[in-house]
């Protein structure tokens, strides 16, 4: 957790807002996943999240649906994604890198288990779509022992009771979703989550970033305004399949560095 809060500590101090890149781990298959992922980071992203694939991505819009599903094809297995990290980690000593996923294959493969693999790997946080803060009692005790950080999310439904509930003893940084509904590029965003933003900095001290429907700079600009970062997923997994990843991560981080 601590490259988490030294990535942000470092952005506060140069100036412009952290990049949150998510890329489905294994697609199409894991060598070109690993080249995208160490383009984006090449590129610019601060913080690597590495999609687990899973078969019924219940939060997900149809491009990161598609990229699972060329991943299961492939046979990625989460056993590869962590062994893929940890080669990550050995280039990327300073980057932040989270596992992004549904509860299913964590559960499956052990949640000891699958916090122990995570640490040996040098990753620094899960997040879990679908294993809301009342049920989260049995995985994130174990995370915590092995110094990784549960990242919590906070949807536009979310009471602000309950989100102080979720936020109380949160670590690494906030995930704030910006619409209702799924994962995917959107031509137009609300505003109404910079109100959410201000309720939400009175609960926590952590960064707070903004995720789901950033698509270009101009977005990303808007939207990091009065956030920490911002999270893109759905356009980065179009552009790598489009082979315009690493001018589309220049644009975003040109963009976020433009914040003062």
């Amino acid at each position: 957790m601590q490259r988490l809060d030294e990535c942000f500590a470092r952005r506060r101090q140069r100036g412009g807002k952290v990049l949150v890149g998510f890329l489905e781990a294994g697609d199409p298959d894991l060598a070109q996943s690993e080249r995208d992922l160490r383009t984006a980071l090449d590129a610019g992203v601060d913080v690597l999240e590495l999609g687990v694939p899973f078969s019924d991505p219940t939060a997900d819009g149809p491009a990161i649906q598609e990229a699972g599903q060329r991943a299961l094809a492939a046979g990625v297995t989460l056993a590869d994604i962590i062994a893929m990290a940890a080669r990550l980690r050995a280039d990327y000593p300073e980057h932040p890198m989270i596992l992004f996923g549904y509860a299913n294959p964590f559960f499956s493969k052990g949640y000891e288990a699958t916090a122990r693999a995570a640490r040996a790997a040098g990753l620094d946080g899960m997040l879990v779509v679908d294993l809301p803060h009342e049920e989260a009692g049995e995985f994130e005790p174990v995370l915590r022992r092995y110094g990784l950080a549960m990242i919590p999310l906070i949807a536009p439904t979310t009471p602000l009771d309950r989100a102080e509930a979720i936020l109380r003893d949160a670590q690494g940084f906030v995930y704030v979703i910006s619409v209702t509904g799924v994962t995917g590029m959107r031509t137009d965003l609300p505003g109404s989550f910079r109100d959410r933003i201000g309720g939400l900095r009175k609960l926590t001290d952590l960064p707070i970033v903004i995720g789901f429907g950033v698509a270009n700079g101009e977005q990303a600009r808007r939207v990091a305004a009065d956030a920490d970062g911002i999270v893109v997923g759905s356009a980065l997994v179009r552009a790598a399949r489009e082979n315009r990843l690493h001018g589309l991560v220049r644009e975003l981080r040109a963009a976020l560095d433009d914040i003062g």
